[in-house]
């Protein structure tokens, strides 16, 4: 399978991506933040990459349709995508959200966790839609609270949670995907 990556930030899970779903081919990362860790770790590991503006949707499209992606993942992309992207490429879009969906939607989600007295927060994989982070699960993955927890110490868990859920993730819609073109 083809995929295509999206990515704002450092790219620890667009790594893993590359590094641990072997049989599937990253043929183009694109990222909205110029120098971002992301486009450094793509340099590093020979992925071609592009830096495109979030305004610049046509060109993301173009850039992805060109590449012939089969699945395309938000990995830290921080800008919701219109309904034209996701009309653009139908069930084929997935996004990794760091709470338990449907449980701290948008921005913030660790600190609400960490604020809320909850016992356990996680991550959750799912298709993306119109509806912000309100697609449909594909997987999830539980992550306890601790009372000493800072901000940093359960971004920490729970990244490490989805490192091992994403590849889950992507081997599940790629099945889904050959089951409904045979």
């Amino acid at each position: 399978m083809k995929l295509g990556v999206m990515c704002s930030g450092n790219g620890t899970n667009f790594e893993n991506i590359v590094r641990t779903c072997y049989q599937d081919e990253v043929v183009l990362m694109i990222h909205n933040i110029k120098d971002c860790g992301a486009r450094k770790r793509a340099c590093k590991l020979g992925i071609p990459c592009a830096h495109i503006k979030s305004k610049e949707e046509q060109q993301i499209v173009n850039e992805f349709k060109w590449a012939n992606v089969d699945l395309i993942v938000l990995a830290g992309w921080m800008k919701i995508l219109t309904p034209y992207f996701i009309n653009s490429f139908p069930n084929k879009i997935i996004n990794i959200h760091p709470s338990l969906l449907p449980k701290y939607k948008g921005l913030n989600v660790i600190e609400k966790a960490l604020n809320s007295g909850d016992e356990f927060t996680g991550c959750t994989v799912h298709y993306v839609n119109e509806d912000l982070d309100s697609g449909e699960i594909i997987c999830q993955g539980k992550v306890p609270i601790y009372r000493d927890d800072t901000v940093d110490t359960l971004t920490r868990r729970i990244q490490l949670k989805e490192y091992c859920i994403l590849p889950g993730a992507i081997e599940h819609v790629k099945h889904k995907l050959q089951v409904g073109t045979n």
